[in-house]
């Protein structure tokens, strides 16, 4: 009786876990192990000048520091680029190695997600003037009335996500739409989902030192001097490092980071089809895992 062939790799091994939990030293093995390109799925690291706060590999990778400052980004810009990036690493005959913890930047690299469409000329600026003129919560009381379920969603200081919740309803969409695709099982390639369960307040503490060391507050001053998007002057730690004293910014940072680790755990356990690692271990045993789960196609039990 002839053996049975192992399953094919897949096209792509997606990463995903908090800040500081080593998923990009794992990236960096993997590229060898699986003879991989690997291509960022962090909203931060698209912007150019900020390798030291954005912790961008010493490594070569796709969609990193591409972004001018000055420029907005988009996930529907973005979701253009990782497709096009991934395509041509799968074509060559390469695995696209997807790796960050910006959780819908993930999902539009791998899926084919139906993105809301941008905002027609001049909306942004009519909405933002609304929202400045009525306040935070006058803001959030309109799209109250208008669209409930989104408004569910934001929080009345948000003004970008408030903006942007009252741009759709007046378009006839919603930053909540009544069939919520974001883990719908759309992925256009084939796909192995890891979650790297990291990201302690340790290693978020060591994290920003070592930034510290590194030069980033003046790296962010630099930065902060230039003329810069709304969506860059959101980058966590820019506005910190650049305009507090260094320790005042490195605490705030801490504690911002530790913040938005607690909400990327929340993600990492609604991944569906993940499998998820301990990211206690060093970067070299959980990349061991990850080319045992792409050369066998088993499941490793969760952990």
């Amino acid at each position: 009786m002839a053996s049975k062939s192992p399953p094919a790799p897949p096209d792509i091994v997606a990463i995903y876990g908090p800040t500081a939990s080593g998923k990009s030293a794992v990236a960096g093995i993997l590229r060898e192990r699986l003879d991989a390109e690997v291509v960022s799925a962090d909203s931060a690291a698209l912007f150019a000048g900020l390798p030291i706060l954005t912790a961008a590999p010493a490594y070569p990778a796709r969609l990193v520091g591409i972004v001018p400052l000055s420029e907005d980004i988009s996930v529907g810009r973005y979701q253009r680029l990782a497709h096009a990036a991934i395509d041509e690493i799968v074509a060559a005959g390469r695995v696209a190695i997807v790796v960050g913890g910006t959780g819908l930047y993930l999902r539009a690299a791998l899926s084919s997600l139906e993105l809301p469409p941008p905002p027609a000329p001049g909306e942004r600026e009519r909405w933002e003037g609304e929202y400045d003129r009525l306040g935070g919560h006058g803001a959030h009381a309109l799209l109250a009335e208008r669209d409930p379920a989104a408004a569910a969603r934001v929080h009345a200081n948000d003004r970008r996500r408030v903006v942007r919740a009252l741009e759709l309803a007046e378009a006839g969409s919603s930053l909540a739409p009544a069939e919520d695709r974001l883990w719908a099982d759309d992925r256009r390639q084939s796909t192995l989902l890891v979650g790297v369960d990291g990201g302690s307040d340790e290693t978020i503490r060591e994290r920003v030192a070592a930034q510290l060391e590194a030069g980033v507050v003046e790296e962010a001053r630099r930065a902060w001097s230039q003329p810069r998007s709304e969506t860059a002057r959101n980058v966590l730690g820019l506005e910190e490092f650049a305009t507090l004293p260094p320790d005042d910014a490195a605490a705030a940072v801490i504690t911002a980071t530790q913040q938005l680790a607690r909400y990327q755990r929340k993600w990492l356990r609604r991944l569906p089809g993940a499998v998820t690692l301990a990211g206690d271990r060093s970067p070299e045993v959980i990349a061991d895992d990850i080319v045992a789960l792409a050369g066998t196609g088993e499941r490793l039990p969760r952990r």
